[in-house]
């Protein structure tokens, strides 16, 4: 997101990745198309390669670089941005003492948010993945109405949190990737969709992009769905309740999409899990 952000702006930009793509969390065939894209706008993408120093100048930042092949470069840029991941809050505030269970820096905690002690509940980056504010927003509901006795609380399933990135393009996805649905062992089909066919898309001047969908073959679950293009964040809700709703493929086939909108790309793409794709 900082990186494309910054290049938006109109600076130079680098990606350093130690991974063999960028957004490995994403679908492979998304997380593609995202660089391919990154590229284009001129980003510079150095997959697969360590940062191994950092040497602070007075106005610049010299980094040394180590390539899958041991080969080692030097790169000078102004600043230098550090992704590490995130880690609880976890050290010197007592929480061992008190009774609450910490692992890998977050917070163990219940379906509900409970820690096992008395009158404390855990929520968002706190007790682990996803680390999304709307995740952790629905978790304090979750919470408040389990402390205020609300009846039929409903835990929270993970499965069904959106991710979205807010890069240009946009990247959104809910659920299982292609290859992890292949990894369950379950018989899977996918539907795509690509921008290009989808008048709205075109109208906007926004062509590019890919809507993919993944099924379970025999029951038609919707296992996961993975967006690429403008405006997938706000897109990929749609799929969000089809899996919380439980909706099969042909639930979805049967939905009428309105004309013209970047929605109907959605319902292409599930029905081109069957190759039957309207508009392409």
């Amino acid at each position: 997101e900082f990186a494309s952000f910054y290049k938006t702006l109109g600076a130079e930009v680098t990606v350093v990745g130690i991974l063999d793509r960028v957004m490995p969390v994403e679908d492979e065939e998304i997380s593609g198309l995202a660089a391919k894209a990154f590229t284009k706008q001129g980003m510079k993408l150095k997959l697969g390669t360590q940062v191994t120093e950092l040497k602070k100048g007075a106005d610049s930042v010299t980094c040394t670089l180590k390539g899958k092949d041991g080969k080692t470069e030097q790169v000078t840029v102004e600043r230098v941005i550090l992704a590490m991941g995130i880690v609880g809050n976890v050290e010197n505030i007592g929480l061992e003492a008190a009774g609450i269970k910490v692992e890998k820096t977050h917070v163990v905690a219940g379906k509900y948010g409970e820690t096992g002690v008395d009158g404390v509940w855990a929520i968002g980056d706190l007790v682990g993945a996803p680390w999304l504010a709307h995740k952790a927003m629905h978790e304090g509901v979750i919470v408040a109405e389990k402390i205020a006795g609300v009846k039929g609380v409903h835990p929270l399933n993970t499965s069904n949190v959106a991710g979205c990135t807010y890069c240009w393009p946009q990247v959104a996805s809910v659920g299982l990737t292609e290859a992890k649905a292949k990894e369950s062992g379950r018989k899977i089909k996918v539907g795509k969709f690509p921008f290009i066919g989808n008048g709205k898309a075109i109208a906007l001047g926004e062509a590019d992009g890919l809507i993919k969908t993944v099924f379970d073959a025999e029951t038609g679950e919707l296992l996961g769905a993975h967006m690429i293009g403008a405006e997938v964040t706000e897109l990929i809700q749609g799929y969000v309740i089809a899996k919380t709703g439980e909706l099969t493929d042909q639930e979805l086939a049967h939905t009428i999409f309105p004309h013209p909108t970047l929605s109907e790309m959605m319902h292409e793409a599930v029905i081109a899990a069957d190759g039957a794709a309207l508009h392409i």
